[in-house]
């Protein structure tokens, strides 16, 4: 090649030029819409296309593939392919809230079926479609050349429809994105008719008539303050949800099976992979307690997803599983990007109304300056054929001694001074004209002309004439089309949901065995038995193994674990593994950061929301005691914290929730108790250690329960149980309230017959069973009622008759709700 036909260039350049070349074509030519009728060039070429075909709302159907091939071949030099795609999504009711085409045929499905091949379908405009080429033909929009040279076509259609906003816009450029929702026509056009009132209307004044998007598929949407400010800012997320109803069980259907009906889905959410992503999740055990799956769907507006619930479960948590775990819940992100002037610009919904607004006053002055100009043209027309047939005699001599049209065209000119067109309009005019009623028309029809070119001219010079104008087009427009919203707003935000909307709030057993294994476990495995009875296996623990505690709680419930080394821990009862009553359960290390030879001793179940002014009361084995507030145990790290500071060799035993003006009493393992009251212990900081609680009178004596009373339970009774399976109640009365720091009285008559104490507690009235369980796992319930009222001086009487060489380890109270 000679050097003169090499252009050296710097290729950094060179690469940026043409990216940016690139980058601009994608926007301006591909991937966005133009605010002013809201169209791609692809879809403004297909509706041009097909309005040169004849294809209005009333033509005779004609097949797709005579479209396509006709926007190929004169406009859109692209693949045929994606322009097919463009065309059937125009009559996709699933796709747009108002579809501007309307198909014959199979043209793709919510579940995600392609449309058939084009050979197939057949396609025309909607009746809305005519509204955005109106008045095409009266040089409203700018025409240039198409990409061959051959033909013209619009850069912009005339529009009379906001249809940017009623369609709603999805695309991806270079380096930006667009992502506008779909709104209700009826809404948008009451909005647009207030604006032309109301220049200076705030956003807050539009969103009295525009309530949010308006998906197809119908939905929920929620919190009305993140759909202003999306709307306001033109960026913002919304969370939408399909709708969904739990149906009790049928009359005579087995009790417990609900159903969960789904009747709509988020806006461009897969109905067929939403179902399928459900049998997943059923499949991998993440939703359990679905038993069938269907789908009963016939069409967009008859959506139906049946899903039928096992006996027995919570309809709400599975629903609240499927809006987590599934698009049943998804968050439609706002990024109203459109071209304004050719320029890709972030517009608020006020904007793209006041855009639109703007473009339909140049549409109406253009319409009206070409009607103004056909009307003068024809009344110039009209003059003169009124001056002709006025004077016809002499008209008609003129023509006859003229020797060819051409003369006879010039004659008319010189002789009667007609114009141009009116000499040609005379000597095209038939003789019929001369006929008195046609004369008559002639004149009529130039008086409607100068009557139309009068309010022209009026409309042209007043601005005000031409909102009105606008105004009563809109009007018009919400009649013919206008419908109901399909999708409905919830003015409330939603909360996330968290496990806890997951996992009902139920009572359950907790288990805790002095090896370290822990569950939680329904109340009902344990049936009601007779004091004195052997009881039920509870769980499969090793010979060396026992259950230390025992206690009922919420699955919501906090719980902490307080060691034996005076450090607590906390995690959820849904946290801890549900299994039935004969089962083990999970070692406690797989939930706990415990140390080595770090053992849990006491467990508390504090509810959601109760903690505020009370405090935690500790108690050691050596009888000290300490109380903190709860506000400092809010926030436990899963690896621990230090709730009391201890002694060598001492160590924590139970902790208990307390109110100011609430008593304490503790028993010992030697059948000494003290009640006392909580005020004369101050709140302590964490790291404190406490302060003498009960005096013990022997160094192999400790301490082996706790219990508050509050002022309305001082008429309650003292529940205590021996090792050897012997309990009794006694009332509180008769013991007396002392100082703290004592050695107490008598609670309980200590033989070899019955063995130490080894648990103790205060029973709350609505008590009315108790479970005790061995070291060996053996189970009793028994009813309290059973278990007679002595003085503090007796043994009791056996509760739990126990085989050879085993002995009680634990027992908690059951109050009518579990």
């Amino acid at each position: 090649m000679p050097d003169n036909k090499i252009i050296p260039t710097d290729i950094s350049a060179e690469m940026k030029t043409s990216y940016l070349d690139y980058a601009m074509s994608v926007i301006v030519s591909r991937a966005l819409p133009d605010v002013r009728d809201g169209l791609k060039p692809v879809h403004r070429r297909i509706l041009y296309a097909m309005h040169e075909l004849g294809l209005g709302s009333g033509a005779k159907f004609r097949k797709s593939a005579l479209v396509v091939g006709e926007v190929l071949g004169k406009y859109h030099p692209h693949g045929d392919a994606a322009c097919y795609d463009a065309l059937a999504r125009l009559a996709q009711d699933f796709s747009l809230r108002y579809p501007l085409v309307i198909g014959q045929g199979n043209f793709g499905s919510i579940d995600g079926d392609p449309p058939a091949a084009m050979r197939y379908t057949e396609v025309k405009m909607a009746p809305l479609a005519g509204e955005l080429l109106r008045d095409i033909e009266k040089e409203t929009v700018n025409f240039v050349p198409n990409y061959d040279g051959r033909l013209r076509e619009p850069t912009l259609l005339p529009s009379a429809i906001p249809n940017l906003l009623l369609m709603g816009s999805i695309g991806i450029a270079v380096g930006m994105a667009t992502k506008i929702p779909p709104h209700n026509l009826t809404e948008v056009m009451a909005a647009l008719i207030h604006l032309v009132d109301n220049e200076e209307a705030t956003p807050e004044d539009l969103f009295r008539f525009i309530k949010g998007p308006d998906f197809p598929t119908g939905g929920l949407i929620f919190n009305v303050a993140d759909i202003h400010h999306a709307a306001a800012s033109g960026r913002g997320g919304v969370l939408v949800r399909g709708e969904a109803e739990i149906v009790d069980p049928p009359t005579g259907g087995k009790a417990g099976s609900h159903q969960i009906i789904i009747t709509s889905v988020p806006y461009q959410v897969n109905k067929a992979e939403l179902i399928a992503r459900i049998a997943d999740l059923v499949h991998e055990k993440k939703i359990e307690g679905i038993k069938d799956l269907r789908d009963e769907s016939t069409t967009l507006a008859d959506t139906r997803v049946v899903i039928e619930l096992k006996g027995g479960v919570y309809p709400e948590k599975i629903l609240n599983a499927l809006y987590k775990h599934t698009e049943l819940e998804t968050m439609f992100h706002y990024n109203m990007l459109a071209l304004v002037d050719g320029v890709p610009k972030l517009l608020s919904l006020k904007v793209i109304l006041q855009e639109f607004l703007a473009h339909r006053e140049i549409i109406v002055l253009k319409r009206t300056r070409f009607d103004l100009a056909r009307a003068e043209e024809r009344a110039h027309i009209l003059l003169g054929l009124v001056k002709a047939i006025e004077q016809i005699d002499a008209v008609i001599q003129t023509i006859k001694r003229s020797p060819d049209a051409a003369a006879a065209h010039q004659n008319l000119i010189k002789r009667f001074g007609f114009s141009e067109l009116q000499a040609t309009a005379i000597l095209e005019m038939k003789l019929q004209k001369l006929a008195g009623l046609e004369r008559q028309a002639i004149e009529d029809e130039l008086k409607e002309k100068q009557s139309l070119i009068k309010e022209l001219k009026a409309l042209l010079a007043d601005p005000q004439k031409v909102r009105a104008v606008i105004k009563q087009e809109f009007m018009t427009i919400k009649d013919k089309y206008g419908d109901a919203r399909r999708t409905k707003i919830v003015t409330h935000g939603v909360k996330e949901i968290q496990t806890e909307d997951l996992v009902p709030n139920t009572a359950m057993v907790l288990v805790l065995t002095r090896g370290g294994y822990i569950k939680r476990t329904d109340p009902t495995e344990y049936r009601s038995q007779r004091r004195g009875g052997i009881g039920v296996i509870d769980l499969d623990t090793k010979e060396e193994d026992f259950v230390t505690i025992f206690l009922t709680a919420k699955t919501h419930d906090e719980l902490l674990f307080f060691t034996d080394r005076g450090k607590v821990y906390q995690i959820k009862m849904y946290d801890v593994p549900e299994g039935k009553r004969a089962t083990r359960g999970k070692s406690i290390m797989n939930f706990l950061s415990l140390a080595d030879n770090e053992r849990v001793t006491s467990v508390l179940a504090v509810p959601r929301g109760k903690s505020t002014g009370a405090s935690l009361l500790m108690v050691t084995r050596q009888g000290v005691a300490k109380r903190v507030a709860v506000s400092d145990m809010s926030d436990v790290r899963r690896s621990g914290i230090i709730a009391i500071k201890l002694q060598p060799g001492d160590e924590l035993l139970s902790v208990a929730v307390v109110l100011p003006g609430n008593e304490a009493i503790i028993a010992t393992r030697a059948g000494q108790a003290i009640r006392f009251k909580i005020n004369s212990i101050r709140e302590m900081g964490r790291a404190a250690g406490g302060v003498r609680a009960i005096k013990l009178k022997t160094k192999t004596d400790v301490v082996v329960g706790l219990g508050v009373i509050s002022a309305d339970q001082k008429q309650n009774q003292f529940l205590v149980v021996s090792d050897n399976g012997f309990g009794k109640k006694t009332a509180l009365r008769e013991y007396k309230v002392q100082g703290r720091g004592g050695s107490g009285i008598k609670t309980a008559k200590v033989t070899g017959k019955t063995g130490p104490l080894i648990n103790a507690q205060v029973l709350d009235e609505s008590a009315t069973e108790i479970i005790t369980i061995s070291k060996h796992g053996q189970v009793i319930r028994t009813t309290l009622a059973e278990i007679p009222s002595l003085g503090r001086q007796t043994q009791g009487v056996r509760i739990m008759k126990l085989r050879s060489g085993d002995t009680l380890a634990s027992l908690t109270c059951l109050s009518p709700v579990v």
